[in-house]
C-alpha cells in the first residue's frame, strides 16, 4: 500500500521533479565551478536524495486523499491498538508511519552527526508535531500516535546510521573511498530506474 501511494505521488509530480532536478543540478554544477570545489558524485547524489526525500515526505503527509476524517486524538496508543497486527491498516498506519521517518533520522545523523540522541529526538518530534498541526488545518486529523510512530522511525534511522558508521570504520580503505560509494550510487540509480520504468510500463 505504501509502495502504491509513493508511485501515485510520483505519477503526479514527476514533471515538476524532472524540472527541479535539472535546475538544482545546474545550479550546483556552476557553484562548484565558481568556488573551485571538487565534484564528488556520491556526495552530490546524497544531497539531491535528501532534498527529494523531504519533498516526497511533504507530498505524502499532506495529501488530501489520505483524509479519513478530521479530529484530534491526544490519547497515546489508542489508535495504534485499534488495528490487528499484520492487517492492511496496521501495515499502513503503524508500520508506514515508522518506515517513512527512518530516512529522516538517518539524514539527521549523516548531516548533523550529533554525539547524543537529543538533536534527532527533538528535530523529529517538532517536525512530526508541525505536520500534524498542518494536517489538522487542511481537513485531516491530529493524532498523537502518528507523532509517537514518527519519532520511533526517526530514532531507528539514527541507530541505523550509528550502526553503519561503526561498520564503515572497520572496513578496508577501498570500501571507504569515493570510487566505491560512486559505484554503489550508480548501481542504486540503475536498479531504481529499472523499477520505475518497469512499474510505469505495467501501467501504460
Amino acid at each position: 500500500m505504501i509502495q502504491s501511494l509513493i508511485m501515485k505521488i510520483m505519477n503526479n509530480i514527476w514533471p515538476m521533479l524532472v524540472v527541479f532536478i535539472v535546475a538544482i543540478a545546474l545550479i550546483r554544477f556552476f557553484y562548484l565551478q565558481t568556488h573551485r570545489e571538487r565534484f564528488c558524485l556520491h556526495k552530490e547524489l546524497s544531497y539531491l536524495f535528501a532534498i527529494i526525500y523531504i519533498w516526497l515526505l511533504f507530498e505524502i503527509l499532506t495529501m488530501a486523499e489520505l483524509n479519513s476524517g478530521s479530529g484530534v486524538n491526544l490519547v497515546p496508543f489508542s489508535e495504534i491498538m485499534r488495528y490487528e497486527f499484520g492487517s492492511k491498516m496496521f501495515n499502513y498506519s503503524v508500520l508506514g508511519n515508522i518506515i517513512i521517518f527512518i530516512p529522516f533520522g538517518y539524514l539527521i545523523g549523516e548531516y548533523v552527526n550529533p554525539k547524543k540522541i537529543w538533536p534527532v529526538l527533538i528535530t523529529t518530534l517538532i517536525t512530526s508535531l508541525t505536520i500534524e498541526f498542518v494536517q489538522l488545518q487542511i481537513g485531516r486529523s491530529f493524532d498523537i500516535d502518528d507523532i509517537i510512530l514518527n519519532v520511533v522511525g526517526g530514532l531507528i534511522g539514527y541507530l541505523l546510521y550509528i550502526g553503519l558508521s561503526a561498520i564503515n570504520r572497520r572496513l578496508p580503505d577501498f570500501f571507504k573511498s569515493d570510487v566505491f560509494y560512486n559505484i554503489i550510487w550508480i548501481i542504486v540509480i540503475i536498479l531504481f530506474g529499472i523499477y520505475i520504468f518497469g512499474y510505469w510500463g505495467v501501467i501504460f
